[in-house]
């Protein structure tokens, strides 16, 4: 059986820029009708990003065989060429030469708040990338153009293959309707610990009434861990302690890639959750989303101490 991931978001660039202050200290409530804020950015830096080219990545790291299905413009030769050089599948991104690459502008604070800007380029027209015909043992559908995101959840509802519903950033686009129809195409949810209030309030269901429609629902609550939502089930996955907290860029794609590799090789929803918790500390340990480089062995190393768990 493949153990191949159908990985549908974004390829992106990513510009992260670095203010040395905190947004709250010029973000007033009381002047938000008016809000007209400018932050003096000393360190700017560009990455290779993007939802699922990020997932890829932090799949490929733990030995999983990502397909990441995006859209990108002439300007990502450089990108291709470095995921074919790791080992990832380029097959399902489509070039449209007329369009530029997806591209996000994020400004992060001391406190590792963030405010972003995305220009959508050539992922406006990716549901035209059709992912039919091919084989895998999971998906996910990540943040994308709407269009995009709900014509591959089709798809792949359609061949029976089971996948990840990762709203995140395209949350403004999608009502309570919308998500409603996303869940019953996809068999787990995962989500922060903001987008699962959203999707609450929506959608007019508590995560414990959306975990009893499918496999499982799970959120994140950053340096608390995360919580596991299967049938009328709720189990906390404890946190992995972070000696320095570096850059949160990227933490959720780590996440799911952990989730999804434990998916793939049948261990148990537990199990996987408490990897994703460990890709997630290597990850915000590490500036950038697709810069950290941990071993096999080294993740193998922190599951154990961590988890007590020994799966690889």
């Amino acid at each position: 059986m493949s153990d191949k991931v159908l990985i549908c978001g974004s390829v992106a660039f990513d510009t992260i820029a670095v203010f040395d202050g905190h947004f709250k200290d010029h973000i007033l409530i009381d002047n938000i009708q008016t809000l007209s804020v400018s932050f003096f950015v000393p360190s700017m830096r560009k990455e290779y990003g993007g939802c699922a080219g990020n997932v890829a990545y932090n799949l490929r790291l733990l030995g999983g065989h990502p397909v990441p299905v995006g859209t990108v413009g002439a300007d990502a030769t450089d990108y291709l060429v470095y995921m074919q050089q790791l080992g990832i599948d380029t097959s399902l991104i489509r070039v449209l030469p007329d369009m530029y690459t997806p591209q996000c502008f994020i400004t992060t604070d001391l406190d590792n708040n963030q405010i972003a800007s995305f220009h959508p380029g050539a992922m406006m027209l990716s549901a035209e990338n059709d992912l039919t015909g091919h084989e895998a043992a999971w998906g996910i559908v990540s943040p994308d153009s709407k269009d995009g995101m709900f014509a591959h959840a089709r798809r792949l509802h359609t061949q029976g293959i089971p996948f990840v519903f990762d709203l995140g950033q395209a949350m403004p686009l999608f009502s309570g309707d919308d998500i409603n129809e996303m869940l019953e195409l996809a068999s787990i949810l995962t989500a922060n610990d903001y987008e699962s209030s959203i999707v609450a309030q929506r959608t007019g269901r508590s995560m414990q009434e959306i975990a009893r429609t499918m496999q499982a629902v799970v959120v994140t609550h950053g340096a608390d861990g995360a919580m596991l939502y299967t049938g009328g089930t709720e189990t906390k996955i404890a946190p992995v302690a972070v000696d320095d907290v570096v850059d949160p860029t990227g933490c959720g794609d780590a996440h799911r890639a952990g989730l999804l590799y434990g998916l793939t090789q049948n261990w148990s929803l537990f199990d996987a959750c408490c990897l994703a918790n460990v890709m997630g500390s290597f990850k915000i340990a590490s500036r950038g989303p697709q810069n950290h480089r941990p071993s096999r062995a080294e993740l193998s190393s922190a599951l154990k101490q961590h988890y007590g768990l020994d799966l690889f």
